[in-house]
């Protein structure tokens, strides 16, 4: 006799996550068996870094804090930083541009 059972779509992360965030036990949902592939954008290359013995502590407690690498910090906050320069470069063109348009008004 064949199974009448359908196989349950996965569960969209959002969901997951807002069960999470409700207290409930989302444990259910992880095999442990898969791999976690972030995405690159091209090759990696090693780079060399010097840095103040005080910086390199703060950057070890937030990796304590947070539970993660120091090589994993120092990624997240360059990406961040970025962004923000990226973010900057897009909002400036605009205030120049209201900052024009008031001196003519």
């Amino acid at each position: 006799m064949k199974s009448t059972r359908k196989p349950r779509k996965p569960m969209p992360a959002e969901a997951i996550a807002r069960l999470a965030d409700q207290g409930s036990d989302v444990s259910r949902f992880f095999t442990n068996t898969g791999r976690i592939m972030t995405p690159m954008p091209g090759p990696i290359r090693r780079v060399n870094v010097d840095l103040a013995s005080g910086m390199l502590e703060e950057l070890d407690r937030a990796a304590k804090e947070l539970n993660i690498s120091r090589q994993a910090v120092i990624k997240t906050l360059i990406r961040q930083a970025l962004d923000q320069q990226y973010r900057a470069r897009e909002i400036q063109p605009a205030v120049k541009r209201r900052a024009k348009s008031l001196r003519r008004g």
